[in-house]
């Protein structure tokens, strides 16, 4: 079958670090996939094997969600905006999908609502029509209105056959962070957590010991290096390494570098190896976003979440909540981060064995490709 999935990440990059994951498992299971990818190009996302249609990017002001840029800084106007409409309507009437799968949208991206609409309206077009289904993670950013959780619920109801929740209810059910009615509960798959196959040990050892610090692949995290190079520069018998995000983080690396003097810390782009690190890392110190959490639950590693709250996000602060009862796990609040505080709660860390991987179901990919592939074959009958 013939799979599109369209997925826009405007801050991090765990959305397209998700959508990529399910493409792989439609791969896996003999299918073709392409991803119609809107944000920022990530260069460490492994993609091989998917067809990736890459949008004019775009990406928000920091945690300005209502305010498109440009790679180039401009903020995105109608014409800008307009191409990325056509281009998405045209991947849909050239792939003729038989499977369509929209990423967060229409529970977020509602700034790109004329977009996506276009999408699902040229979907809808199709004869035969694909399957519809939204692809939504374990919490969503909760609704600041009643209005906008009706309009979402609409338009579910309108286009969509059914939406993939990436969790398991027994533990997080959607209601926890999005109102849920009975129509919208009727549309709901949950498919466990969307994650890769563990990644197993580093063959070169590579963090062995280390205090690892990341914000996942976009550019943010700023606060959270600066507070861990002060850190590093506070204990004496710590290993520190400090891994940044961005389309270009080599700016900001080279100010954390000379920062960090003499300490024994160091600071380097993003890695592809990042998830294998984490076999060997004697601590984890991150921001709560779903991919990463996931990661450290596969590796049992200790970790200290700082969950991303700017611009009153709550998503994951409620995830760091819902986990800081699993061995190993603390969290600590961005306002009250300091570079004392990061080492004391470091240091305690450390002292931690290792965990065995969480038990919880991480076949959501491979659940998802099932749910979707069967609603795909029933509409063919």
């Amino acid at each position: 079958m013939q799979v599109l999935i369209a997925v826009t990440h405007l801050l991090g990059a765990g959305h397209l670090s998700r959508a990529l994951t399910l493409a792989r498992a439609f791969v896996a299971a003999g299918h073709s996939v392409t991803v119609v990818s809107g944000g920022m190009p990530v260069a460490q996302f492994d993609s091989a094997g998917i067809d990736l249609w890459q949008l004019p990017a775009l990406r928000s002001d920091g945690v300005n969600f209502t305010r498109l840029l440009t790679p180039q800084g401009a903020v995105a106007d109608v014409d800008y905006l307009a191409t990325r409409q056509r281009e998405m309507r045209r991947a849909v009437i050239e792939l003729r999908p038989d499977i369509v799968i929209s990423e967060l949208f229409p529970f977020g991206r509602r700034v790109l609502r004329g977009e996506f609409l276009g999408l699902l309206n040229a979907a809808r077009g199709l004869a035969p029509r694909p399957v519809i289904l939204a692809s939504i993670r374990d919490i969503l950013a909760p609704p600041s209105k009643p209005e906008k959780a009706q309009s979402s619920e609409q338009t579910i109801l309108d286009f969509y056959d059914g939406v993939l929740v990436h969790s398991d209810p027994a533990s997080t059910p959607l209601e926890q962070s999005w109102p849920v009615t009975d129509a919208l509960n009727a549309m709901l798959h949950y498919t466990g957590y969307v994650a890769p196959t563990p990644s197993g040990p580093h063959a070169d050892h590579a963090g062995e010991g280390e205090v690892l610090v990341s914000a996942g692949g976009g550019s943010v995290g700023q606060n959270l290096f600066q507070s861990a190079v002060a850190a590093a520069r506070l204990s004496g018998d710590l290993k520190w390494r400090i891994l940044v995000g961005g389309a270009d983080p080599v700016d900001q690396i080279k100010r954390l570098q000379k920062q960090a003097g003499d300490a024994d810390v160091t600071v380097e782009a993003a890695r592809p190896d990042f998830r294998k690190m984490l076999y060997h890392a004697a601590v984890s110190v991150s921001m709560c976003g779903y991919n990463t959490a996931l990661d450290l639950m596969q590796a049992g590693t200790p970790a200290l979440f700082i969950p991303f709250d700017e611009g009153g996000e709550v998503e994951q602060t409620l995830r760091a909540q819902s986990l800081s009862h699993l061995a190993g796990f603390r969290m600590c609040r961005a306002a009250d981060l300091t570079p004392q505080r990061l080492l004391a709660e470091v240091t305690e860390l450390v002292k931690t064995r290792r965990g065995k991987p969480a038990e919880i179901q991480f076949d959501g990919a491979a659940q998802a490709v099932r749910i979707a592939v069967e609603m795909a074959r029933a509409r063919a009958c």
